[in-house]
């Protein structure tokens, strides 16, 4: 399965997932780009990470990424202003399989404080396993790097 690294990022509310989810990156082969937060108690603003995120995916060092804060949401906010990032909040398997399948995500977001680390994790493997679609799903994703 591992093909390129994968980038990973949170604030100090999603520091503790995020390094659950780094040793299973590793587990799994991947060689894992930490754009930090590096602790979880110092408070950290989540656009700051969304940013170096979409500056990694822009100059190739990462082509998939993971981001975590609080909630997911502020992350994937932040990291959707960048046009070549399509980043989704997720909060199960479903969810993971069909962000990838339908929509190309390249950036998963989970919320540290919403989300079992378990389940997490199982959606951050189904995620690096799925495959996009195409099809009548890329007129869509097109449409979503659409600037202007």
């Amino acid at each position: 399965m591992p093909s390129e690294p994968v980038a990973i990022a949170s604030d100090h509310a999603g520091f503790e997932l995020k390094s659950t989810l780094s040793q299973d990156l590793r587990a799994l082969g991947f060689d894992v780009l930490d754009l930090g937060t590096h602790n979880g108690t110092e408070s950290v603003d989540y656009p700051d990470f969304a940013a170096a995120m979409a500056s990694a995916l822009a100059s190739g060092k990462a082509a998939r990424g993971v981001l975590v804060c609080g909630t997911g949401i502020g992350i994937s906010i932040a990291a959707n202003r960048h046009p070549h990032v399509r980043a989704a909040v997720v909060h199960d398997a479903l969810g993971a399989r069909l962000t990838r399948q339908h929509n190309d995500a390249n950036v998963i977001c989970f919320g540290g404080r919403m989300i079992g680390s378990e389940v997490a994790r199982d959606c951050l493997r189904i995620f690096l396993e799925t495959e996009f679609e195409g099809g009548r799903h890329l007129r869509r994703v097109q449409k979503l790097s659409v600037t202007g």
